[in-house]
């Protein structure tokens, strides 16, 4: 079932927000950013945000936010292309790239249509140039409610050959007072290590005998203030693990299981890896409820290529073909 609402306006423009409803799972998702509101599993909220529209276009951490061209960082804030540099911008540090950048999709107005009983579009466009990226470019992102799942699919093309990462930015916490005790499950043997400006280094660093394995579950803050060097870069973990070099599609790649409210979630992806962010940085003074977000209070499960992977020839590669359409689907499962 879908339901619509307007939340309020933007330049002018109303925003609507789509409620999609299946079973115990209920999923809010308004047209400004393509951005998921809620997700009510049981009458559990399961992921961190705003109030109101207001909060989403002034907070500072892409909360649930639809996030491209380009997720993560991209080193340098530029690239080549068939021997043309194209510079981006440096909204990272003075120096990199972060998700998009300053005209990233996370806060663009979607359109947004329901498609059928469960599913509901949202499309948005970009010139050729804006941010810096080569190519007019089309994204079109379907979330679907069924069967306690969350799907999101997402197709895009470009007129020129250009780099492409899509992901969804929501912060979970599936009923705890923050993320510390929720378990979790990763099913990757690798990450990709990093500066001390989160760049990856390009190497692959084994999690065996660090904090990084998480291959049998374990509470997320079991190892979040160890003495390990990347975990200090990272205020925690803010790092990409490694699912596999192919598009193949990685059912149950990550779980997380909540002690407190019983809930467990799975994350399904056919992208190559999982950005792990445990809100290191995380500091606003009013989220939902009126409550701070606070470090540690939710982590992300940013399903993306490798981050600066249009820099790293060695790294599964991001280039999509002018023309062709890039494809990729994420899934959100939830039990209880």
């Amino acid at each position: 079932m879908v339901e619509t609402k307007i939340i309020g306006s933007l330049n002018g423009c109303d925003v609507t927000e789509y409620t999609i409803s299946d079973g115990r799972l209920k999923v809010n998702i308004m047209e400004y950013g393509a951005t998921i509101h809620n997700i009510f599993f049981d009458g559990t909220d399961c992921v961190a945000g705003y109030d109101s529209l207001e909060g989403y276009i002034n907070g500072g951490s892409y909360q649930g936010s639809t996030v491209g061209r380009y997720a993560n960082r991209i080193g340098g804030a530029g690239f080549t292309i068939d021997g043309i540099r194209y510079n981006v911008d440096k909204n990272d540090n003075g120096c990199n790239s972060l998700h998009g950048g300053n005209c990233g999709f996370s806060h663009r107005l979607y359109k947004g249509r329901q498609i059928d009983g469960n599913s509901v579009e949202f499309t948005i466009s970009s010139p050729d140039g804006e941010g810096g990226y080569p190519g007019n470019l089309s994204l079109s992102v379907i979330f679907t409610v069924k069967d306690d799942t969350l799907s999101i699919s997402y197709d895009a093309v470009s007129d020129k050959d250009t780099v492409m990462n899509f992901t969804n930015h929501a912060y979970f916490n599936l009923g705890s007072k923050d993320c510390l005790t929720t378990q979790l499950t990763i099913k990757s043997d690798r990450i990709t290590p990093v500066d001390s400006l989160l760049i990856p280094t390009g190497q692959l660093q084994d999690v065996e005998s660090t904090p990084f394995d998480f291959r049998t579950a374990k509470p997320i803050g079991r190892d979040i203030q160890s003495d390990d060097s990347q975990i200090k870069l990272g205020q925690g973990y803010d790092h990409n693990f490694v699912l596999g070099r192919d598009r193949q599609f990685k059912r149950d790649a990550i779980t997380a299981y909540c002690p407190e409210s019983g809930i467990t979630m799975t994350c399904s992806t056919d992208l190559p890896g999982v950005q792990l962010y445990t809100s290191g940085c995380l500091d606003e003074p009013e989220g939902k409820n009126k409550k701070p977000l606070t470090k540690y209070y939710a982590f992300c499960l940013e399903t993306q290529f490798w981050p600066d992977s249009p820099n790293k020839p060695e790294f599964v590669s991001c280039l999509v073909k002018a023309q062709e359409h890039f494809k990729s689907l994420t899934q959100y499962s939830f039990k209880k």
